[in-house]
């Protein structure tokens, strides 16, 4: 009996060592041997960026497709924003309207259909049909498939196609599979979304995925517009990284090397259309002063605190049409005085705002609060066109699109990302020609129409730079907008988190690279 006792003894001993070894294998064990989840807050999803949803050919929800890693574009733009396969090989130009473009023969959907040649027509061919820009911009007069490749023939020359396929609209979904009750779709990329909101996306990796296997397991996308919230979830660990915290948030993690920040420039723009039905825009005078009155450095410096940079035009510097190619009204309140003056605005009871006719000159400014920097600008022009005598009513409501429809406002102050398919043509044929989406400011230019019209029909970059610079000046010469700043885009993360990097164009966010450690 002792012996079988002492025999038992030593079974538990072993047993317990055995546990012991075990447990403290578990609680040593990476991440990688326990399946990875990822928790991202961004105020860039929400109902008033019109990109809840995945379905890419509703409104902008394609750009959720892209930046969360469920569908990808048969091009994409490398961070000096040139152009590169993605989905798809190679192109040929056939002729001025016609486009034959090479598929890779590895893709699979999500669903494990393969990517052919036919699954990319009907991609398109319903893109056309449901999109509000893509067939603006498109043109698109018929497509052919034939294997792993198809053939886009245009109604008319589109110099700039490939790079309009590069716009998330044309992230490739297997449209035979349809669109859910929740706005989801089945794409390509690394991730496939179990579960779709307007205020979150769940997503697990696709493990088929024909560029290796994803090395987090489940992404939980959040939408946070509040920026103190999104701060506080980031201190407390409820995310592991965030977008879009404000700038005031931006310093409690920059010294902590608990955290690390990834950062770049953008063609993102806080830009104000002045609304030319309004009698008071109407007056090139009130134009000029009003772009004379705009504090860009203080709202670049100061009020984005270094997260900015000043603008000039509708583009950045670093690209070969941007901003330094432009001249614009410098920051000169004395000089915005005497324009009013000159033009019969005085202040004749001395309250500090101009009166002319018995008109106060008082401006509506509509703007919205889901993006942090555009109350900011708001204040920013409320204080110094008052030192110019301009009264500024501010509307910042996320209702805004109800008194653009109403055309109840004299300002429109928004961000725009300028050059999302890397080529100047996107932003004037959606702001500064007629009939364009986003010409809040009913702006027309018979000399703009024209040169867009050039823009649109020609091939050689040397003359299509050419194009957008004199667009550019003409715009701001009639000061159809006033540009701000250009974005400084800010990833902020747990430190360990690796693959998770900011991108000039703005849209490429979760991906196959994005680790824990």
């Amino acid at each position: 009996m002792k012996r079988k006792g002492k025999l038992l003894a030593l079974v538990l001993t072993g047993a317990l060592a055995v546990g012991m070894l075990t447990g403290c294998g578990n609680a040593g064990s990476t991440k990688s041997e326990v399946e990875k989840e990822f928790n991202y807050g961004t105020v860039a999803y929400s109902v008033s960026n019109s990109n809840t949803g995945l379905n890419p050919h509703d409104s902008y929800s394609g750009w959720s497709t892209v930046r969360y890693g469920v569908g990808e574009t048969l091009f994409k733009f490398n961070a000096k924003m040139e152009l590169e396969p993605w989905l798809a090989k190679d192109y040929e130009q056939i002729d001025d309207n016609t486009v034959k473009i090479n598929l890779r023969d590895d893709v699979k959907f999500s669903n494990g259909k393969k990517m052919t040649g036919e699954a990319v027509k009907a991609c398109f061919e319903d893109l056309i049909a449901k999109h509000d820009r893509a067939p603006k911009d498109l043109q698109i007069k018929s497509i052919t498939a034939d294997g792993q490749s198809v053939t886009i023939v245009s109604e008319n020359k589109v110099p700039a196609l490939i790079n309009y396929l590069c716009d998330p609209y044309g992230a490739i979904v297997d449209v035979e599979a349809g669109v859910t009750a929740d706005k989801n779709v089945v794409g390509t990329g690394p991730y496939v979304a179990t579960a779709v909101s307007d205020t979150e996306i769940n997503l697990e990796a696709n493990k088929d995925y024909w560029g290796g296997t994803p090395k987090v397991g489940k992404v939980n996308v959040k939408s946070i517009t509040d920026g103190d919230t999104l701060t506080m979830a980031l201190q407390s660990g409820e995310i592991d990284a965030s977008q879009g915290l404000p700038y005031a948030s931006l310093k409690l993690f920059q010294d902590n090397n608990d955290y690390t920040i990834s950062s770049c420039n953008t063609s993102r723009v806080y830009q104000a259309a002045l609304n030319y039905n309004s009698p008071v825009i109407q007056d090139a005078a009130v134009r000029q002063a009003m772009a004379m009155s705009m504090d860009k450095d203080g709202f670049a410096s100061t009020l984005l605190q270094g997260n900015g940079t000043p603008a000039i035009g509708p583009f950045p510097a670093n690209l070969i049409f941007g901003g330094d190619k432009v001249n614009a009204s410098k920051y000169d309140i004395e000089g915005a005085k005497k324009v009013l003056e000159a033009a019969g605005w005085v202040d004749i009871d001395g309250d500090g705002i101009r009166e002319k006719d018995g008109q106060k000159l008082s401006v509506k400014w509509l703007t919205y609060t889901s993006r942090q920097e555009l109350p900011l600008l708001a204040e920013s022009v409320q204080a110094s066109y008052k030192l110019a005598g301009i009264d500024v009513h501010v509307n910042a409501t996320d209702s805004y699109k109800d008194f653009l429809k109403a055309g109840d406002y004299d300002v429109f102050a928004n961000a725009f990302v300028t050059t999302p398919t890397g080529d100047p043509q996107y932003y004037f044929t959606t702001h500064v020609v007629d009939g364009s989406d986003y010409n809040q400011g009913h702006y027309h230019c018979e000399k703009v129409e024209q040169l867009v019209a050039q823009l649109r029909t020609e091939f050689d970059k040397d003359k299509r730079n050419d194009l957008a610079v004199k667009i550019a000046q003409q715009v701001v010469d009639d000061n159809a907008y006033i540009y701000a700043s250009y974005l400084k885009m800010s990833f902020v993360m747990k430190k360990g988190v690796t693959g998770f990097t900011s991108h000039p164009s703005d849209y490429y966010e979760i991906t196959a690279d994005l680790d824990m450690n």
